[in-house]
């Protein structure tokens, strides 16, 4: 394209140029950004959101229990705006106030963005995935998945308990959860369920 002509008479004084002294002033650099992942755009991480802690026990006692519980815990990972960030070992103990074969046991700690109706609703659909059935009360389970606490959520609907209303009366919840976090669970309610057993499963 080509430039306009300077219109004469504008002010300017035509002079002689000032001397070249050799060196040329260093072109501005340019920001560039930076790549990340491969070249790929830089994505907002799950943990870059608000989130509070929750924690949630894991139970299974019919199939491969074990699998069913360890499946569990990374399946809990992938729902959206949750961080799972501790995890217990399993436990095995007998069915409470039900049927069937031991239960296999765990309780993770994560961090979500999500309400705490919302993140049940998540749980939920992690059971239904599962292949969970509820013939009947307490009914044995292929996955059992209770929201125990979230944040400094308290609440009682026909939905959602919290903190949740029977944990501190199960070893099966008490034993997992002081294992990752000790400041939740006080030493009175430990010594009231001492009386379940309870198995830890090593390895």
């Amino acid at each position: 394209m080509n430039k306009p002509d300077r219109p004469k008479g504008d002010g300017r004084k035509s002079g002689p140029r000032p001397a070249p002294t050799g060196k040329r002033a260093a072109p501005a650099k340019r920001a560039q950004a930076r790549p990340s992942g491969g070249g790929q755009a830089m994505r907002r991480s799950k943990e870059d959101y608000p989130t509070v802690q929750a924690f949630v026990a894991i139970g299974a006692n019919l199939g491969d229990a074990q699998a069913a519980v360890k499946a569990a815990m990374d399946a809990i990972d992938t729902i959206e705006r949750t961080v799972v960030t501790a995890r217990s070992s399993l436990y095995r103990s007998a069915p409470v106030e039900s049927s069937g074969p031991d239960y296999i046991n765990a309780v993770v700690a994560v961090r979500t963005g999500l309400t705490a109706e919302a993140f049940l609703s998540e749980l939920q659909l992690l059971e239904d995935q599962a292949g969970r059935e509820r013939p009947f009360p307490n009914a044995p389970r292929t996955l059992d998945l209770d929201l125990l606490m979230h944040g400094n959520t308290v609440k009682d609907t026909p939905k959602l308990s919290l903190p949740h209303p029977r944990m501190r009366e199960r070893a099966f919840v008490l034993k997992p959860l002081a294992e990752i976090a000790p400041d939740k669970v006080p030493r009175a309610a430990l010594a009231r369920v001492s009386g379940q057993v309870i198995e830890r499963i090593r390895g």
